[in-house]
């Protein structure tokens, strides 16, 4: 499946590799999907920017592809039937980023890059910050189903004292 190297690391063999990857697509949530566009759009974006560093043009037009894509993947994802405001700002601001990350690949300009990735980056915040909350409710849910009283300042004292 994968090797050791003489340098520590493990390496997964390609097909093996993609094998995983397709099926961590394939069982994800939706929320773990947008997660993964954001993600990957970073990661994409960050080795954009470093091969723009170098002058490294054609790996820096790749990547940025790749980059311009998802977001073209994240706008196509908005829900205006469920959120319509939301969707209307949201609409705007991945095609601001957009706009930023197609004039770096053309232009080869960091500072439009940056500026792109910085939006991307910020949402992608926010959507980690949304998906904590959920959990924290799902969890409070299923408790409240269970009949668990919440923790209060007692229990939070008392547990904090025996950690």
């Amino acid at each position: 499946m994968g090797r050791r190297f003489a340098d520590g690391h493990f390496r997964m063999n390609p097909h093996a590799a993609q094998t995983y990857f397709r099926t961590k697509i394939f069982t994800a949530t939706p929320e773990q999907l947008q997660m993964m566009l954001y993600d990957g759009a970073l990661r994409f974006g960050q080795t954009a920017r470093d091969a723009l560093e170098r002058k490294d043009y054609e790996t820096s037009y790749q990547n940025l592809n790749r980059v311009q894509k998802i977001v073209v993947e994240l706008i196509k994802g908005l829900r205006p039937e469920v959120d319509p405001d939301l969707c209307k700002k949201l609409d705007a601001l991945y095609k601001y980023a957009y706009r930023n990350i197609a004039e770096a690949n053309i232009t080869h300009s960091l500072e439009s890059l940056d500026e792109g990735l910085r939006i991307l980056r910020y949402q992608r915040e926010t959507w980690s910050m949304l998906m904590d909350n959920l959990v924290k409710a799902k969890a409070a849910d299923a408790a409240m189903k269970l009949n668990v009283p919440s923790p209060d300042a007692r229990m939070e004292a008392s547990i904090s004292m025996q950690g």
